[in-house]
């Protein structure tokens, strides 16, 4: 929901996100709830911490602290007269926008479910069955990482996995292998945290994600220019049986001044989401728990 910037304020005419300045003693939710009740008239009841930017203007430098709202009470008012749009991400009718809301904007249209492929434990024909099943349920996010596969039977389970895909307006990154993703019309790659610390530049794909275990390397993640990133192992998990945890607190920690979205991932299970947005995080990310009938 974007609101246009009254006559009488800088940038005016200017499409934004609907929020304030935080005065002095609240906290960022503070100001969001006093915020939307003066501006829209509405009773914020559920908002989830999301992402953190900071972006220069000629006149300020600005902290931009956003929640995601979703459970609100009371009828929409532009109480201030401005004038107000809902907008589907991906295709937003009005402008201008403020410039430093574009990166939110391609932001939010990533799913809040990032499902990795586990052909390795499946096989190819239950995998398939099961990436079927998904794609017709609404899966939109998909990673495709099957490190032991030879190259060339990884190139055609590829092809097989972006068709499928595609054919659901659903998205493929494919892990670690830019030249592999370009061959196949994927959407993008994934980044490995070996190749996080070695690349100087963001691979030329239109999507780029990252796979991260601490503070460093999600700040890595946002200096190269990534879409997103994966922060993980959040609880204890099967495939690394006695690799140390982050838990939901140190999680939620390492991802609070994130400026790109953080998906959440080890020993979660889709019943989880709630309990990562409330720790910040943009949604999970599954491998097992994601094809599990």
């Amino acid at each position: 929901m974007l609101a246009q910037r009254p006559p009488d304020k800088i940038w005016a005419g200017y499409w934004e996100f609907p929020g304030g300045k935080v005065e002095p003693g609240e906290t960022a939710h503070d100001a969001l709830v006093r915020e939307l009740r003066e501006e829209l008239g509405i009773t914020v009841q559920t908002a989830y911490p999301w992402l953190t930017r900071m972006f220069t203007y000629p006149h300020a430098t600005v902290r931009l602290t956003f929640f995601r709202v979703t459970v609100w009470q009371g009828e929409l008012h532009a109480h201030e007269g401005q004038q107000f749009a809902w907008q589907q991400p991906g295709e937003v009718n009005v402008e201008p926008v403020l410039p430093a809301n574009a990166p939110i904007l391609r932001a939010l249209s990533l799913p809040t479910l990032y499902a990795i492929s586990n052909v390795a434990e499946l096989g190819l024909e239950q995998f398939m069955a099961g990436l079927q099943a998904r794609l017709d349920g609404g899966l939109k996010l998909i990673q495709l990482r099957e490190k032991s596969l030879p190259r060339a039977a990884l190139h055609a389970l590829a092809q097989q996995v972006v068709a499928l895909a595609h054919s659901c307006e659903a998205k493929v990154l494919i892990n670690s292998d830019v030249a592999l993703a370009q061959e196949v019309g994927a959407d993008g790659v994934h980044l490995t945290t070996a190749q996080l610390a070695e690349l100087t530049e963001r691979p030329s794909l239109n999507w780029c994600g990252a796979s991260c275990h601490n503070a460093e390397e999600l700040r890595r993640a946002e200096m190269l220019g990534c879409d997103f990133a994966v922060l993980s192992p959040v609880l204890p998990t099967q495939s690394h049986p006695g690799v140390q945890h982050l838990g939901w607190e140190r999680f939620a920690a390492i991802t609070a001044e994130s400026s790109i979205p953080v998906y959440a991932l080890g020993g979660l299970k889709l019943g989880d989401m709630p309990t990562a947005w409330q720790r910040g995080a943009h949604g999970v990310a599954l491998l097992r728990q994601a094809w599990d009938s």
